[in-house]
């Protein structure tokens, strides 16, 4: 019992790292944000269903929650493409930093959709956040559209959490995935063709490399680590769930510094910035489990 849990554990972690590589393979592949999401989402989609034929599930929803499932998926796409954007405008770390800012959207988001009172020192804590970004906006000003980008994409993140937390109470995950990864190329591919770059032969010739860190990027980092994270999920608690995912941008930034070291060693005053809004990401998860066992 107790090796299992510890497997538990140590497949959780192992998600974690998946998730902070995933920026890692942002920084390799060579194309730019919007193709490289399509061709993400597509493989996903792709290894998505197939797996759902293994299973022998239906796909069989109303057109309402097609549309619901659309929605999110739009989402999903604009959240990935302004990750990758950020990463290419600036840097992993920078990216990654910006990226922890979803905590004080949800903050603020979630009492919208669940109907709750927006609670005090998620407020102590969002001015925080904020005062982290100030700090690495002061120091690292050249990255000011890396920072934008890597906001929005949070934001984006966590509107798409909130969605599929009202999702996965009557739908199987794999279903919800595999329906956003659809819309979201198919609004990709409405958007590209309209753009004027349309889907000529150079779109489809990539390097070797270039494939194969796609590939990954689809199926280990995307389609694997949704489908096993849902495992995890009925295995620990969610307060280590996502008190141990709030550890990404650490792995992410760490990777990222041993990796190239010549673009992601930043000045001191940032990674003050950052060690605030991780600190506070990570204090603000231990707060609502303190909350939760007093109820």
């Amino acid at each position: 019992m107790q090796s299992d849990k510890l497997k538990n554990y140590l497949h959780l972690h192992f998600l974690v790292f998946i998730a902070g590589f995933t920026a890692i393979l942002g920084e390799l592949i060579t194309i730019d944000a919007i193709p490289l999401v399509w061709y993400r989402m597509t493989i996903a989609g792709v290894l998505m269903f197939l797996f759902i034929k293994l299973k022998k599930r239906s796909l069989k929803v109303p057109l309402k929650t097609v549309v619901h499932f659309s929605t999110a998926g739009v989402i999903i796409a604009l959240h990935w493409i302004t990750f990758f954007a950020a990463i290419k405008a600036s840097n992993i770390s920078i990216t990654l930093a910006m990226f922890s800012t979803g905590a004080f959207f949800a903050s603020l988001i979630e009492p919208l959709f669940y109907k709750r009172k927006i609670i005090g020192y998620e407020i102590v804590f969002g001015c925080i956040v904020i005062i982290g970004v100030v700090l690495i906006t002061q120091t690292e000003i050249r990255y000011f559209l890396g920072i934008a980008l890597g906001i929005s994409s949070a934001l984006f993140s966590t509107l798409f959490a909130v969605l599929n937390g009202q999702f996965v109470k009557n739908h199987k995950a794999s279903v919800i995935s595999f329906y956003e990864f659809v819309s979201g190329v198919l609004f990709m591919s409405i958007f590209i063709a309209f753009t004027g770059d349309g889907f000529d032969a150079s779109y489809f010739q990539l390097t070797l490399s270039d494939w194969i860190c796609l590939f990954v990027l689809a199926s280990i980092c995307t389609a694997y680590a949704f489908i096993a994270s849902i495992h995890v999920m009925k295995q620990i608690t969610p307060y280590t769930l996502v008190l141990t995912y709030n550890l990404e941008p650490i792995y992410g930034i760490v990777l990222a510094v041993v990796l190239f070291p010549q673009t992601e060693t930043m000045r001191p005053l940032f990674y003050l910035g950052a060690g605030l809004i991780i600190s506070t990401v990570l204090l603000n998860a231990v707060f609502k489990n303190i909350n939760k066992s007093k109820i």
